[in-house]
């Protein structure tokens, strides 16, 4: 008894004619090679708004670090909550590229993706604005602050789109 969709590859295509054997199973060995990674996941919007995201927060991690603090507490808060969102944009991004999500069928990828989003986002907006408040006017802590705003504003267009996919589509699946 089988508990899961299985995808069964063949080596012909529903319009086309029959491929030869040897044909066949050469053209399969490829595609499983191909298919390792997802070449279309690093040109889609989802992919280059997660290295957008990633991009954003090294370089406010990286402002932070560089400048000198006027209150420990603020800064070490604003560099844990970025590199912790650092972090997890990363997995997901490596769950993406190499489709793992296909192979792990237990969890609820869109939804682990959307509450990952909602808690860091609310996070990070948190730090930025402890960070804002306590950069005195020193370039590197504003950078780091503005920098923080940025990745905030991306991670809020990540939640929009894995709320799209997770709710409003499984949603509509229902009815169809």
């Amino acid at each position: 008894m089988s508990h899961g969709a299985r995808v069964i590859r063949t080596g012909v295509s529903s319009g086309g004619p029959a491929a030869p054997p040897a044909a066949a199973s050469s053209s399969s060995s490829a595609g499983a090679d191909a298919e390792l990674m997802d070449g279309a996941y690093f040109r889609s919007c989802a992919g280059m708004l997660k290295v957008a995201q990633m991009i954003s927060l090294l370089v406010g991690f990286i402002s932070v670090n560089n400048s000198p603090w006027t209150d420990y507490s603020a800064y070490s808060y604003f560099q844990i909550v970025t590199m912790c969102d650092l972090v997890m944009i990363l997995f997901f991004y490596i769950i993406h590229i190499f489709r793992i999500y296909r192979k792990l069928t237990c969890v609820s990828w869109p939804l682990a993706e959307f509450l990952h989003y909602l808690i860091g986002t609310i996070l990070l907006l948190i730090a930025s604005i402890v960070a804002a408040s306590k950069s005195y006017n020193l370039t590197g802590l504003v950078a780091g602050a503005t920098f923080g705003f940025l990745a905030t504003i991306l991670c809020v267009l990540s939640i929009w789109s894995s709320y799209k996919v997770s709710c409003i589509m499984q949603s509509t699946s229902k009815y169809h």
